[in-house]
């Protein structure tokens, strides 16, 4: 007996259910928490943020929102490459969609008050890859900065 409550106190922890294969959905949450990660601080603005778009965009209630955000936390640990998840929106959504993404993006970027050069570097790459153009960005940029 003992011995199994040694070994029940020296387990770390249960182990992780594996995550999900990424699709569009969840390509958009990993790279919003991986935009609101950049700058190394990830503040409750942005948290709530990016709950607040997941909610919108899928249609979520805020618990539902909440879990699909934590599990694209775990996936922006496990993904290397940015473009990938890009890729997967831009192959899965049309054009006026990516844009819209792109304006999220921004949304997160502007959460907390302070533009930080990585976060503006790394959603600058995404839009690259997801094939919008200068002048959407811009747009979708400025329509992300107002109330």
């Amino acid at each position: 007996m003992l011995e199994q409550l040694t070994q029940f106190f020296q387990r770390k922890h249960a182990p992780e259910a594996p995550l999900p294969k990424p699709d569009a959905k969840l390509a958009l949450g990993t790279l919003l928490v991986r935009v609101a990660m950049a700058d190394k601080a990830y503040l409750f603005e942005e948290i709530e943020q990016i709950d607040r778009i997941l909610a919108k965009a899928y249609d979520l209630n805020p618990i539902e929102a909440a879990k699909m955000r934590a599990t694209c936390e775990k996936l922006a640990f496990s993904v290397e490459n940015d473009e990938d998840m890009a890729a997967l929106i831009r192959d899965s959504v049309d054009y006026d969609h990516r844009r819209e993404k792109v304006e999220a993006l921004w949304q997160v970027v502007l959460a907390d008050g302070i533009t930080d050069e990585r976060e503006a570097a790394l959603v600058d790459l995404i839009e690259k890859v997801l094939g919008v153009d200068a002048d959407h960005s811009e747009a979708a940029r400025l329509a992300a900065s107002i109330p």
